[in-house]
């Protein structure tokens, strides 16, 4: 198998809502139990107003895109850099979008513009991210 970059422009798309069990399930494993993940009162007392999902949920949304659709299988992330300017509510249904800004013909890496945002539009992750592509040997 050989490195063909993904042309530059080419987009790709993943989309999830996230229930409250995603937001268990996330604590379970990170052991995040921030409360204004859990607690609605103490969430309704700050400025998201209510429950809010974990980061973590939202960038693993680009975890899904990078590695099941552009650049696609056996792709892992070399860096990122994420800004949230907005909260993801429970219940609320996110679909991430990745831009191929770059990608290296001598080497099997691509940067890629990053962005996620709710369905009523509001942007709730902006960034970019460097992912290598892990090439099989062939066999």
């Amino acid at each position: 198998m050989s490195w063909t970059p993904p042309d530059v422009g080419s987009r790709a798309t993943w989309t999830r809502t996230f229930t409250a069990d995603d937001v268990e399930a996330f604590a379970r494993l990170s052991g995040d139990r921030n409360p204004l993940h859990f607690d609605a009162d103490f969430a309704a007392r700050t400025r998201v107003e209510r429950l809010v999902v974990q980061g973590g949920l939202t960038t693993g949304l680009f975890n899904a895109l990078v590695a099941e659709r552009l650049p696609g299988p056996g792709r892992v992330f070399l860096h990122q850099e994420w800004d949230y300017p907005a909260p993801v509510y429970i219940g609320d249904t996110v679909t991430a979008e990745a831009e191929v800004l770059e990608a290296r013909a001598d080497k099997p890496i691509t940067r890629l513009r990053c962005v996620a945002r709710r369905d009523d539009g509001t942007e709730v992750l902006r960034g970019e991210c460097l992912v290598y592509t892990m090439i099989p040997a062939d066999g």
